[in-house]
């Protein structure tokens, strides 16, 4: 069996999360009770808890970028990257990032877009062509 991380964070709202998770993003709902639900977040578990959301600075420099720190994401493979950005796009999602290539004609070229959740936890997706990028130096 292949690793499959799990994230814990706080949400404000669990209607609005379902929402956005489920309906929005297209993950799986799993477990829950009154106070957290889980969702298959890409092949991997999120588990999102009532509570006030973890403190975002934008202080990360990427390529042209400052993204927002701490962040969580996922990689995909490239047609699955295009077809959620378009849903995204489609479902009007607010991006602090839109679609973009990033460190084109570079080992490690990839599509990045970054966007928050309704509690505002910034989330980045990124898309590779070949996953033997994904730590070319």
């Amino acid at each position: 069996m292949q690793s499959v991380f799990h994230l814990a964070y706080h949400v404000t709202d669990l209607d609005d999360a379902r929402r956005f998770y489920g309906g929005v993003l297209g993950c799986m709902e799993g477990r829950s009770t009154e106070t957290w639900v889980d969702f298959d977040f890409f092949g991997h578990q999120i588990s999102l808890h009532l509570g006030e959301p973890f403190k975002t600075t934008r202080t990360g420099k990427v390529g042209d970028h400052m993204v927002m720190m701490p962040h969580l994401g996922v990689v995909l493979p490239l047609e699955d990257w295009k077809a959620l950005a378009e849903r995204l796009e489609h479902g009007g999602v607010a991006f602090d990032i839109p679609p973009v290539i990033r460190f084109e004609g570079e080992p490690g070229e990839q599509r990045t877009m970054f966007f928050t959740d309704p509690s505002g936890n910034p989330i980045e997706v990124k898309g590779f062509a070949d996953f033997a990028g994904l730590f070319a130096k």
